[in-house]
């Protein structure tokens, strides 16, 4: 019906890297904060569509010395099911997402299955995969603690916020090999 009638897609606010970083100075160390900075890091650094993120397994990662490769099973783009492989460097400023993925896995004792999960309020990580819908609450839940009215933002906004118009886009992170190249060298510190 949309295409027959032409309606226009409501379009989620970016989050831009700024706003990112000011949700990411609130979060602290219980388990629901700690895979909150997780998810939200890794999903603006990769410029992931929120089924592409909560879809995401632990063997789907491989960790090396420049970042972590994730490899996508499958994309909204991606009708033949080839995947893809995406390297995600070490960040260079405070908010590194590929420390806050390793911190997550460790401290939630993740060893396989799904990376991101539910947590109950007692921090009891759950054995099932996280939603989209539930991905999308945790964005609006930390834009709201900025001051940022909620509605506007969705699980995709990272998406828009980090510039991500294409997987093209994406591919300038993956070299040859399964190595991560970072544009200013080799990795920093987290």
């Amino acid at each position: 019906m949309k295409r027959i009638k032409g309606m226009a897609q409501r379009e989620a606010k970016p989050l831009l890297k700024e706003d990112l970083f000011s949700t990411l100075e609130m979060t602290g160390h219980r388990m629901k904060d700690r895979r909150d900075r997780a998810l939200l890091l890794l999903g603006f650094a990769g410029g992931f569509r929120r089924s592409e993120l909560v879809g995401l397994n632990v063997e789907d990662v491989a960790f090396d010395r420049k970042g972590v490769i994730v490899t996508i099973r499958r994309t909204k783009t991606d009708q033949e099911g080839k995947g893809r492989k995406l390297g995600i460097p070490f960040g260079r400023a405070r908010w590194c997402p590929v420390k806050a993925l390793e911190e997550w896995l460790e401290a939630a004792e993740i060893p396989s299955g799904p990376i991101f999960r539910p947590v109950s309020r007692h921090s009891q990580v759950g054995m099932s995969r996280l939603t989209g819908e539930a991905l999308s609450i945790v964005v609006k839940e930390w834009v709201a603690k900025i001051g940022q009215t909620a509605e506007l933002f969705s699980g995709d906004s990272w998406r828009a916020g980090f510039g991500h118009t294409s997987d093209a886009m994406l591919s300038r992170y993956i070299q040859a090999g399964g190595n991560v190249r970072r544009e200013c060298g080799e990795p920093r510190p987290c």
